[in-house]
C-alpha cells in the first residue's frame, strides 16, 4: 500500500507543473517565434521575386500565397503540439496530395478522370518536373506540372524554415541553408540572361534584379543570425544571473559597441561587393544556370527537307487537296502563312538547322507566351485538312498559340518553336492530322523595301556555281539591296515556271489555273548542280544571236524550289544572310503569284520565297516565282533535254537471289498471327496510372509503413526469440515502449515496480512482478507462462491506446520515441553535469547582491 501513494499523487502534481511550464514556454519564446516568422516571410517574398521570371502567371502568385500560408500553419501546429519529424513529414505529404492538383496542376481541375490524371502528373512532377523545368522555354506559366517544384519549394521550404528557426538548440542555424535554397530555386532554374541594367545618371547597375534578390536573401539571413546570436547570449546571461544572483547590467559596454560596428562594417562591405563590384565584373559574361547545360530543344537537321518534297505537292492526285484553312480570329489576315524556315544549305539540300545554319535559334517548347516585339497584332484560326507533316503553319512572330480539339493537350505538349526562324513544328503523333485546330496570336512586323537594305557582310557557306557568279557579273548594277533587287527582277523575267518533267496524256492539274500556258519540262531538285544547269542555260541563251533578234532571253526553267535557292545564293554572294521559307500567300497584289482562295490553301497554292537579312537584323521577304507568260524559244530548248542530275555509279553486276517461297509463306503466316493476336495496348495506360498512383501512396505513407514494420519486427523478435524468461523480459520491454510512445516518461533510474506505478495501468504492477521473477528467480518458466505474460502485455497496450483517443493512439503507433530511446542520453546525466558546472561557475565568480525589486 505504501507504493500506492506516489502513484496516485504524481499525476495530480504533474498536471499543474506541466501547465505552468507550457505557459512559461509560450511567454518566454514569443520573441524568437516572432523573429523566425518575420525571417520566413522575408525569405518567401525574396524567393517569389527570384522565381517570378520562371512562371510569370497568376497561378504562381496563388501558389506562393496558399503554399507558404499552409506551410506556416503546419509549422505552427507542429511546434505547439510538439510533433516529431515523422508526423510533420506525413502531414506535408498529405497536404501536397490535397492541394497539389488545384495549385500545381490547375489544368486538371474537372471531373474524376481529370483529377486522377492530375494526381498522376503531380506524382510524376515530384520526380521529373525538376528536369522538365530546364527543358521548357521561359516563362512556363502553369504548363503541365511544372508548378510542382514551386509547390515543394514554398510549402515544404516555409514549414522547414519556421520549424528550424523556432528551435532552441543550434539546429536552428540550419534554417539559413534552407532559406538560401528557397531563394536559389528561382536563380538556378531561371533564365540564362540577366536583367537589363539600371541607369541612375552616369552610374549603371548591371543585373539589378539578380543583385537585389541575392543581396536581400543574404542580408535577411545575416540579420536573423545576428539577432539569434544576440538573443541566445542575453538568455544565457539571464539564466546565469538567476542561478548565481549576479546582477546583469543592461547598458551596452564598449566591447558591445565595437562588435556592433565591426559587424555592421562587414555587412556593408559585403553588400557593396555584391551590388557594385560583382555585377560590373560579370557584365559581359553569360549567366550559367541549370538550363544552360540542358538544351530544351530538338534537332530537325535530320528531318526530310520540305523543299525537297515541294514538287510532289503539284502531282495530279494532290494538287487540289485543301491542306489547311486560315480565317481571321480578330482583325485582318496577314499577307503570308509560314510553314517551314530553311536556313542551312550543304550544296545538296536546304534544311532547317544543322551545320551552316544562318540562325542560331533553337526549336524549344513554348508553354505560355513569347516576346514578339513591335508590330501589328494578328490573330488567325488554322484548321488542318490533309496536311500531315510536322511543319506547322504560323504567321509573323509568334506570341502564343491556343490549341483546340480532341488532341489539344497533346498538341500543346509537343509544340516547338524557333523564335529566330519564326517557325514552329508539331511532333505529337508524328505531326499534324486532319481535324486539328489552333489559334495563332502573333505580331506582323513592319517590312522594308529590298532596294533600301544594306548588306551586313559575308556569312560564308558553300560557294555558288561559277555560272551563277558569271551571270551576276554581267548584269549587276548598283550596290546592296538595289543590286540584289535588280538581279532578282531580271532572273524572274528570264525564267519560266514549270512544276513537272513530263506533261503526260493530258495537261497537269496545276496548269489549269495558268491560262494559256505552254508546258516546258523541268527537273526537280535544288542542288548546286541543278542551279548550275539553270544559269548555264541562261548564259548560253544570252550569248545566242537569235535571242537578241527576238528579244526572248527566257531559258531558266523551274519553279520556286530552284529560284528560291538561286536567289539565296545570289544574296549571299552580295553579303546578305539568306534563308528559304516554305509557306502560302493569303493575298497578293502582284499578278501571276499564287494565293489561297478565301483562306483555303490547296497543295498547289504553296510557294517558296527567299528572305534576306539587312545590317539592322531585319528579315525581308523576296518573291521569286518566275513568269509563265513568255515561254522559252523552241529552237533552243529542243536542242537539249532537261538534265536530271544523278550520281554516276560504276557498272557492276550483282547476283540477285530470288526470295524463298517458303519463307514468304511463313512470314505471311506470322503477319496473320500478329493481326489476330490480342491487342493489349489499352492495358499500358492503366498500368502506368496505377503505378504512378502507387508511387504517390508509397511516398506519402512509406515512412509510416517503415516505422510500423520496425516495431512489428521488434515485437516479433522479443516474443519468439530465446528462453521463456527472456521472452518475459522482452514482453516487459514491449510494455515500456508502448507507454513511452503514448507520451509517458520512463527514466532509466526507476525500477520495474516504480515504472509500473508511474504508468498507472491496471495490470502494470503484476507485469513488473512477473518480469522480476523471470529475471531474478531461479525457478524455471514454461512456454505457457511466457504466452500468458505476452497476452497481458497486449491487453495493456490496447488499454494505453484506448485511454488516449483515436488520434493520439495513431500518433503513438507511428511514434519514434521508443525506437530512438536507446540512442538518446539519460536526461538526468545532463542535468547533473549542468548542475556541477553551474556550481563551479558560481564559485569562480564574485557574487554581487541583487537589488530588491519593489
Amino acid at each position: 500500500m505504501s507504493g500506492a501513494v506516489p502513484v496516485v499523487g504524481k499525476p495530480d502534481a504533474a498536471a499543474p507543473a506541466a501547465g505552468a511550464a507550457k505557459a512559461s514556454r509560450a511567454g518566454r519564446f514569443v520573441p524568437r517565434i516572432a523573429a523566425g516568422a518575420v525571417f520566413a516571410v522575408v525569405i518567401v517574398v525574396v524567393a517569389a521575386v527570384a522565381a517570378w521570371p520562371i512562371y510569370r502567371s497568376a497561378s504562381f502568385v496563388l501558389l506562393v500565397g496558399v503554399g507558404s500560408a499552409l506551410g506556416g500553419a503546419i509549422a505552427a501546429v507542429a511546434w505547439w503540439r510538439r510533433w516529431n519529424a515523422a508526423i510533420v513529414a506525413g502531414v506535408l505529404a498529405v497536404t501536397v496530395l490535397l492541394v497539389g492538383v488545384p495549385l500545381a496542376v490547375p489544368a486538371r481541375l474537372g471531373g474524376l478522370a481529370d483529377l486522377m490524371r492530375g494526381l498522376a502528373e503531380l506524382a510524376n512532377g515530384l520526380v521529373f518536373a525538376w528536369k522538365d523545368l530546364v527543358t521548357v522555354e521561359l516563362p512556363v506559366g502553369s504548363y503541365r506540372n511544372l508548378l510542382v517544384p514551386a509547390l515543394v519549394a514554398f510549402l515544404v521550404g516555409t514549414c522547414l524554415v519556421l520549424l528550424l528557426a523556432w528551435r532552441e538548440d543550434r539546429a536552428a542555424y540550419i534554417a539559413v541553408p534552407v532559406a538560401l535554397g528557397m531563394v536559389s530555386f528561382g536563380l538556378f532554374f531561371g533564365r540564362t540572361s540577366v536583367s537589363a541594367p539600371w541607369h541612375l545618371g552616369p552610374v549603371a547597375l548591371y543585373a539589378p534584379v539578380e543583385t537585389v534578390v541575392g543581396a536581400s536573401g543574404l542580408l535577411a539571413c545575416l540579420l536573423w543570425l545576428a539577432w539569434r546570436t544576440h538573443d541566445q547570449r542575453i538568455r544565457a546571461l539571464q539564466r546565469a544571473a538567476a542561478s548565481s544572483g549576479v546582477r546583469i547590467s543592461r547598458k551596452p559596454t564598449a566591447a558591445d559597441r565595437r562588435r556592433t560596428v565591426l559587424g555592421t562594417g562587414m555587412v556593408v562591405g559585403a553588400l557593396v561587393v555584391a551590388i557594385a563590384v560583382v555585377p560590373y565584373a560579370a557584365r559581359g559574361a553569360d549567366r550559367d544556370v541549370l538550363r544552360s547545360a540542358v538544351g530544351p530543344d530538338i534537332d530537325l537537321s535530320a528531318e526530310v527537307s520540305p523543299l525537297a518534297q515541294y514538287r510532289s505537292l503539284f502531282a495530279d492526285d494532290r494538287a487540289g487537296d485543301v491542306l489547311f484553312t486560315v480565317s481571321a480570329a480578330s482583325g485582318s489576315l496577314p499577307e503570308r502563312v509560314r510553314i517551314a524556315t530553311l536556313d542551312a544549305y550543304d550544296g545538296e539540300v536546304f534544311r532547317s538547322g544543322g551545320e551552316g545554319a544562318v540562325d542560331a535559334g533553337r526549336f524549344v517548347r513554348v508553354p505560355s507566351t513569347l516576346d514578339a516585339g513591335e508590330g501589328e497584332d494578328v490573330a488567325l484560326t488554322v484548321k488542318i485538312g490533309t496536311w500531315d507533316e510536322i511543319w506547322m503553319p504560323t504567321a509573323g512572330r509568334l506570341r502564343s498559340v491556343d490549341f483546340e480539339g480532341d488532341r489539344a493537350a497533346s498538341l500543346a505538349d509537343r509544340f516547338y518553336y524557333n523564335a529566330s526562324a519564326d517557325a514552329g513544328v508539331q511532333t505529337a503523333g508524328g505531326g499534324l492530322a486532319a481535324g486539328d485546330g489552333y489559334v495563332v496570336h502573333a505580331v506582323s512586323p513592319a517590312t522594308e523595301e529590298l532596294e533600301g537594305l544594306s548588306a551586313p557582310g559575308s556569312t560564308g557557306g558553300v560557294s555558288a556555281p561559277d555560272s551563277l557568279r558569271a551571270w551576276m557579273d554581267q548584269h549587276a548594277e548598283g550596290s546592296g539591296g538595289a543590286e540584289l533587287a535588280g538581279l532578282v527582277k531580271l532572273l524572274r523575267e528570264r525564267g519560266y515556271l514549270s512544276h513537272g518533267l513530263s506533261e503526260g496524256e493530258s495537261a497537269p492539274v496545276w496548269t489549269q489555273a495558268l491560262g494559256d500556258y505552254a508546258f516546258q519540262p523541268s527537273a526537280s531538285g535544288h542542288s548546286l548542280a541543278r542551279i548550275d544547269t539553270m544559269f548555264s542555260r541562261l548564259l548560253e541563251r544570252e550569248s545566242d544571236p537569235r535571242a537578241a533578234a527576238t528579244g526572248n532571253y527566257v531559258a531558266a526553267i523551274g519553279d520556286d524550289e530552284q529560284f528560291a535557292v538561286a536567289v539565296a545564293l545570289m544574296a549571299r554572294e552580295l553579303g546578305f544572310p539568306s534563308r528559304v521559307v516554305l509557306g502560302a500567300r493569303l493575298s497578293t497584289a502582284e499578278p501571276g503569284l499564287s494565293a489561297c482562295d478565301d483562306g483555303a490553301c490547296r497543295a498547289e497554292d504553296l510557294t517558296a520565297w527567299t528572305e534576306v537579312q539587312s545590317a539592322d537584323g531585319v528579315w525581308t521577304a523576296i518573291d521569286v516565282t518566275p513568269q509563265y507568260a513568255q515561254s522559252p524559244s523552241l529552237d533552243v530548248t529542243e536542242q537539249r533535254d532537261p538534265e536530271n542530275v544523278t550520281e554516276v555509279r560504276p557498272d557492276t553486276v550483282q547476283e540477285v537471289v530470288p526470295p524463298d517461297p517458303t519463307q514468304e509463306d511463313s512470314a505471311s503466316d506470322d503477319q496473320d498471327e500478329q493481326q489476330t493476336a490480342l491487342d493489349l495496348a489499352w492495358l499500358w495506360p492503366i498500368l502506368r496510372i496505377g503505378g504512378i498512383s502507387l508511387l504517390v501512396l508509397l511516398l506519402a505513407f512509406g515512412p509510416f509503413l517503415a516505422i510500423l514494420w520496425a516495431k512489428a519486427s521488434r515485437r516479433r523478435r522479443r516474443r519468439r526469440t530465446g528462453a521463456p524468461a527472456t521472452r518475459v523480459a522482452g514482453g516487459w520491454d514491449e510494455y515500456v515502449d508502448a507507454a513511452i510512445d503514448s507520451g509517458r516518461a520512463a527514466p532509466r533510474t526507476l525500477t520495474r515496480s516504480e515504472l509500473a506505478a508511474s504508468f498507472a495501468t491496471p495490470a502494470g504492477s503484476d507485469l513488473a512482478r512477473e518480469a522480476d521473477r523471470a529475471v531474478f528467480s531461479p525457478a524455471a518458466m514454461s512456454d505457457a507462462d511466457a504466452e500468458r505474460y505476452w497476452s497481458a502485455v497486449e491487453a495493456e497496450r490496447r488499454e494505453l491506446r484506448r485511454e488516449t483517443g483515436f488520434w493520439r493512439a495513431a500518433r503513438a503507433t507511428v511514434s519514434l520515441r521508443s525506437l530512438l530511446r536507446p540512442l538518446t542520453p539519460e536526461a538526468g546525466a545532463r542535468a547533473r553535469s549542468a548542475d556541477q558546472a553551474r556550481l563551479a561557475e558560481r564559485g569562480r565568480r564574485r557574487a554581487e547582491p541583487v537589488r530588491p525589486t519593489p
